[in-house]
Formats: structure tokens, sequence, C-alpha cells
């Protein structure tokens, strides 16, 4: 087993966990191939986000954000591959699929930023050859408000805006190396 040396969680509040599951693959599962990345030249990729479900998070939860993170990215700042913000607090699942743009998958409301690939929606996991292993976190964020933030912004303004907003928050994990 790979040692992984960033915690995508090192810096956060610490907050109420829950659950949340997938019916597109389970915890520590490779990523499958309609998730992985297309747009990166992955073979087999297509670049869908996952199916998505959760359960158990805080009473007072008003809205939820969705992320996808590879904190193993060379980049110094780990690959944001999906960020949407805004769901309503009655959204507890989202299907394959829903990261695409203009596929209509994501409930009134919700508001999708761009990715590390410069897009808005989900691109799928595109390791380096010969990197190594890479994990991605898809999280799901319990909010105390909606961000209410414009379309438009980076991963990482969205992150510092759900700092002050995340009141739990649930993640499953999967893996892909390019060899």
């Amino acid at each position: 087993m790979a040692e992984f040396l960033n915690d995508p969680f090192a810096n956060l509040a610490d907050v109420p966990t829950f659950t949340v599951t997938s019916e597109t693959f389970s915890e520590g599962d490779t990523v499958p191939a309609p998730q992985r990345s297309k747009a990166f030249g992955v073979p087999g990729g297509e670049d869908l986000s996952p199916q998505l479900s959760w359960s158990g998070f805080p009473e007072e939860t008003k809205a939820f954000a969705v992320t996808c993170f590879d904190p193993e990215a060379p980049t110094g700042s780990g690959f944001w591959h999906w960020v949407v913000a805004d769901l309503p607090a009655d959204v507890t699942s989202l299907p394959v699929g829903a990261g695409t743009p203009g596929s209509d998958l994501l409930p009134a409301g919700a508001v999708t930023f761009r990715n590390d690939g410069g897009a808005e929606g989900y691109i799928g996991a595109a390791p380096p050859a010969g990197h190594g292993l890479h994990r991605y976190f898809f999280i799901v964020h319990a909010l105390s408000e909606p961000l209410g933030l414009e379309p438009g912004g980076s991963p990482a303004f969205v992150g510092f805006n759900m700092f002050f907003k995340s009141i739990g928050r649930a993640w499953i994990t999967a893996t892909f190396e390019v060899e």
C-alpha cells in the first residue's frame, strides 16, 4: 500500500462526519473508466461524475457542496476535479453525469465552479504516467447556509468560503494510477 503524505483535511475545521456512498464504486476501489478523463486522454475516460448519495448529516444543514480532490497531483496544491455548491438541503443524491455541463442533472440553485482544468464541471482522473497511485476524494460538505457565490470562482476561493459554513463532511475515496 502506498504511503500518502497529503491530508486534504489537515487545515479544515473538525466537523461531524456523516455517510456518503456511491453506486459507481466502493470505498478504496479503482476509479472506473467512465470517471477518468477523456479531456486529458485517458483511455476509456468519459469525464462522467459518479453517482453519490449521502445521509446522516446535521439536522441544521441548509445546503450542500460536492467536491472531488486529488491531493497527490504534482502541483504543490493538489488538483480539484469538481466543485459544485448550493445544492438544496433536501437533495441527498446526484446521478452519474451530474457534473457534465448542460446535463440538467443538478438541482435548481446549484452552482458549478471551474475545476483546475479551467472548465466548469467534472473532469475525470488523469494522474501523470509513472507518478504513482493517486487518491480521489469525493466529498459532500454540509453547510449552515448556501455559499451564494457567483460561478467562475476558483476551487480555493470556494473552499475558503466553505470553511466558515461547514457543519459536517462525508467522503468516499477511489484511487487510480497510470503506469
